[in-house]
Formats: C-alpha cells, structure tokens, sequence
C-alpha cells in the first residue's frame, strides 16, 4: 500500500492549491478525484475564463456561521498574492465592474498555472477513481478508492459542495466530517435564481428577458446590481447575491429606483406635463412591459394631475420596496455555490485542520465559508488550500 505525507480528495480550486503548494515544500502528495479530468469546474467558470478572484476579497465578502473565520486564510494568502501568480504566469487577464477579474483568453491558462507546480513538485494524480471510505488507522489515514487503497500522514477533504451535480457534486466531503464526528452546517443552494409558482409566476412570465438595476434586501443584507426576469423567476447578479441570505418564507424587498426620488419627478413631471398619464412618465423610467404590470391595479391611466398626495406616496412604496416572496429556488442544478458545510467551530482557521482530528484537514466549499457572487470563492479555495498545505508543510 503506497503512503504519502498527504492525501488530498478533490482535484478542484482548492484541492490543486493545496497540491502544488505541499509538493513544492516537499511533501510526497496523492490527488484523487472521482472525475476523468482536474480542475472541471475551474473551465467552465466565468463563462470559459474564469473569474480567479476579486481586487477587493476581504471578510465582508463571505457568508458564514462564524463570519470572522475566514480572516487568518485570507491575511495569509490574498487576493494580490493570487494575482502575482497569476502575473508571474504571464496570464494575461482584465477587471470587470466591482473588482472582478477575468482571463483574457482561457480558463484553462489558470488550470495550467496550477498544475505546474504539482508537476514540478513530484505530485501524483489519481484521476477517475471513486473513493469509497476513509478511516484512521494508528497514525495514518487510509483512503479506500476503486484502484485501491492508498495512506497519507495527513488528509485534506477538497471535495466542494452540492452545486452542479450534473458535474459530478456529492455530498461526500460532508459525510466524510460526521463520519469523523464533526459537525456540519446544514447545506442550502446559494447564488441561485429565485421561483415562483402560481398566479405570481404567470404574472412574472410576462416580464421574461427584462433587466434593469435594483437595489434588493433581505434579512438584513442589500446588494445594488442587475436583476433579471426568467421564464421561472428572477435571475440576475443582484437576485443571486441575495438568494445566499434567503431563507423558505422570506420576502424579498426590491428597489426598482435606486437612487431616484420618485416624488420628486412626480412633481417635476406634474409641472412640465400635467395632463399626462402615470403610467406614461413612469415607462420614462422603467420599461414599459414592467410598468403595466405594477399597474394592473393602481392609478396608471390617472393624470399626473390629478393624482392625489396618497397615491404618490403609495407609488412611492411600490417602487422603492416591492415585495416578493418566491416559493424557493432553482437549487443545486443551477447554483454556483453551496451554502453551509462544515461547521467552522471544529477547524483552525489558522491552518484548515480538524480541532478534534489531527492531520484531517477540510478546505474549499465543503467548509461552511461562501463567497459573494464575483470571484470571492475562487480566492477561499485558494486561501485555505494555501493555508493547510503550509500547515501540512511545517509539520514534522
């Protein structure tokens, strides 16, 4: 049976960080993953180029149970870490609104900038092979997989959540925790688009393919972005930041005005065309499918004056505070993130490593660390990979 100084399951974000980062420190490194290729989601990310982090990753930008964990990972290896591989790479890459950045040409530039220092650093890959269970046997770990079985001194579960399982997500790395005794965060679809069922969706169909920016709260939380109306819902950056918050029974408040005082440009619409129609002025603002919509029942064929003080106000209500309450989400299949995971409590934040188990190690999405929507996830993979491969590192 072979043993390495570490076992790693998942060849994802997290798990190749982690690889590359141990074997060139010098630690003999075992990759497994059930998929026929690594790094499959890193291509599909960003629409083929991969969005490998944001300008601005801090704590602020992550969801979590305990929302200070994330800090020591993040301070020890950070978004302009990243980005200096990344330059040192010669990949050539741009930033988009809100810190984002992107390759220029391919998703697959980051793969390979990955992959090269578990090549360089003697790191073995086993690839295509299901593990069916890990145990602690004296001193080691024993990982038993479909090409056998295979030991490390320490194992790091980088197995990622629950989204996209068309790709092959499981809940493994989870079941890996409870079956070492920890606890787990119970999992939700994050970053996902919102549903609705009923007269609410045939009503919202009638909008399919709007976009406009809002302003969108819930529980406590704001997000200022796009928002996009689907054939099943509301979809969009601002609708998918939001949903990571949302909970089953929730309202969402949405303004479709941001920034724009509505009883100011009543008035100043009053006094240039007082004959006008409500719904005239307002499809000035918003598109007009959308307008007729907010006034099946209101006052839109009313004359700007001729509308009363309190229908202003009620206007005003409705278009800076609209509420919905969708029915749930289009979960996992369509999600970009799980949240949840492994709860926080039971691992250093300093190194990734089991407080109950020494040697067991947990990173990536399998921990209950979520990232906003816009390269936030990618820069946790990196972050805690980097985070327990020192760990394992300068152990002795």
């Amino acid at each position: 049976m072979d043993t390495f100084d570490v076992i790693i399951i998942g060849a994802g974000a997290a798990g190749l960080m982690c690889a590359g980062t141990a074997a060139l420190m010098g630690k003999s490194v075992l990759v497994l993953d059930h998929a026929e290729k690594a790094g499959k989601k890193i291509l599909i990310s960003g629409g083929g180029r991969c969005n490998f982090t944001n300008r601005f990753a801090g704590p602020a930008d992550f969801v979590s149970v305990n929302p200070h964990f994330c800090k020591s990972a993040l301070a020890r290896f950070s978004a302009a870490d990243f980005i200096d591989m990344v330059e040192r790479a010669g990949i050539a890459y741009h930033e988009r609104q809100h810190g984002q950045l992107f390759c220029d040409e391919s998703a697959k530039d980051i793969l390979a900038m990955l992959l090269a220092p578990c090549r360089e650093g003697g790191a073995q890959f086993s690839l295509n092979t299901e593990v069916t269970d890990v145990r602690q046997q004296d001193d080691r770990f024993v990982a038993r997989t479909t090409k056998g079985e295979f030991r490390g001194h320490a194992l790091v579960i980088a197995t990622g959540g629950l989204s996209i399982p068309k790709m092959g997500a499981t809940a493994f790395g989870l079941k890996i925790a409870e079956s070492f005794g920890l606890n787990v965060i119970a999992p939700v679809a994050g970053l996902v688009p919102f549903t609705f069922t009923g007269k609410e969706k045939e009503r919202l169909q009638q909008l399919a393919g709007i976009s406009l920016d809002v302003s969108v709260s819930c529980n406590h939380r704001v997000f200022s972005e796009a928002m996009l109306f689907t054939h099943r819902g509301l979809s969009g950056p601002a609708m998918l930041q939001i949903s990571s918050f949302w909970r089953p029974g929730d309202t969402l408040s949405i303004d479709l005005l941001p920034g724009i005082d509505i009883h100011a440009f009543i008035e100043q619409k009053r006094g240039e065309r007082p004959h006008a129609q409500l719904a005239t002025v307002l499809s000035e603002l918003l598109p007009k499918r959308l307008v007729q919509l907010l006034m099946e029942d209101g006052p839109g064929e009313t004359q700007l004056s001729q509308l009363s003080r309190q229908q202003v106000t009620g206007l005003a209500e409705l278009l800076h505070a609209w509420q919905l309450k969708p029915n749930g989400t289009e979960g996992y299949r369509t999600a970009e993130v799980t949240v949840g995971g492994v709860d926080t409590d039971e691992l250093s934040s300093k190194t990734m490593q089991s407080k109950r188990v020494p040697g067991l190690y947990f990173i990536g999405e399998v921990v209950d660390v979520t990232g906003h929507l816009g390269g936030f996830n990618f820069q946790w993979a990196w972050s805690s990979g980097y985070a327990a491969a020192m760990a394992i590192a300068e152990a002795a």
